[in-house]
Order: C-alpha cells, then structure tokens, then sequence
C-alpha cells in the first residue's frame, strides 16, 4: 500500500500524522489497501487556484479530487469494479486546511473529524462515486461514506489485544 502525503502549510501540520492514519484506514476500510494514493493539505489560496485551473470556479472550495483511474478510461469509472492491485494508482485528492476548520467551528465537529469527512468524500470521488448527477447517487455515495466512516472509526476505537500471560 502506498500513501504519499504531502502537507503545504503550517496550519495543516499538527493534523498530518492523524490524517495520514486516516488515509491508510480508509484504503484498508475499502478494500484498496494494495493501492496508491496521494493526499495533499493545504490553504485555502492554493485549492482556490486549482478549483479555478480545473474546474473553472475561481473560489477556495475545501476538497478536490483527481482521478487516475478515470484518466485510464474515457468515463467514470464503476467504484464496485476497481480492483486493489497493488501499485495501482488512484488520483489526488487535496483538502483546504483553512476550509476544513471553518467548517468544523460552524458544524460542531472536531476538526480531524472534519478532516476524516473531507477525506473519505474526496476519496470516494476518485473512485467514480458523484453526487451532483442524480439524487439516486447522491445517496449511494453519502451511504458509502457513512458506511466507510463507520468502518474507520471502529477500527480506531476497537481495543487492543491484551497479552494472556500464565501463572
């Protein structure tokens, strides 16, 4: 399994080792542990400019992703169908710290709970989920990221195996 993380500001870097964790149980919690992912953090300036490069939005939004599995095809890809290959690249996806906090003060979450949101949500973009087509899959991709949420949160509350000792 592969994560390359990259963190572009130092707003960002006392969530990086949370957000990193986040990421490696994120890909196990889908099935994608063999493969590549790259993570980027960083300000709201910097994901202003590429929501505007690539999406032709001039405004800092908080999560971007950038599929190379659909770069592979000629459409979305078909997220039941990706196979966990290791080395398999599966896109960026980059996160605005500054709109990750915000968000987190006006929603009432944690900030690495924000970060865990975005995260998961961004993901999934790579693997062709989307939300803006339809309602019908505006659903299976909010039902996927509460499922895969669940999934990392449990894994990161489970308790850990005591050793039995014998007397």
């Amino acid at each position: 399994m592969g994560l390359e993380f990259r963190c572009d500001t130092s707003k960002g870097r006392r969530y990086s080792l949370a957000l990193k964790r986040d990421a490696i149980a994120l890909m196990k919690a889908a099935g994608l542990g063999k493969c590549e992912l790259s993570l980027t953090l960083t300000s709201d300036e910097n994901i202003r400019t590429l929501n505007r490069d690539y999406r032709k939005k001039d405004q800092p939004t908080d999560v971007l992703s950038f599929s190379q599995i659909e770069e592979l095809g000629s459409s979305s890809p078909d997220p039941l169908a990706i196979q966990n290959k290791a080395g398999m690249p599966l896109g960026d996806v980059v996160i605005s710290i500054d709109t990750a906090l915000a968000q987190s003060q006006r929603y009432g979450v944690s900030p690495r709970d924000r970060l865990r949101t975005l995260l998961v949500h961004g993901f999934l973009h790579l693997l062709g989920y989307d939300h803006e087509r339809s309602p019908a899959r505006a659903r299976k991709m909010f039902t996927r990221e509460r499922q895969l949420a669940a999934i990392m949160k449990s894994s990161q509350t489970a308790p850990k195996a005591r050793a039995r000792t014998s007397r």
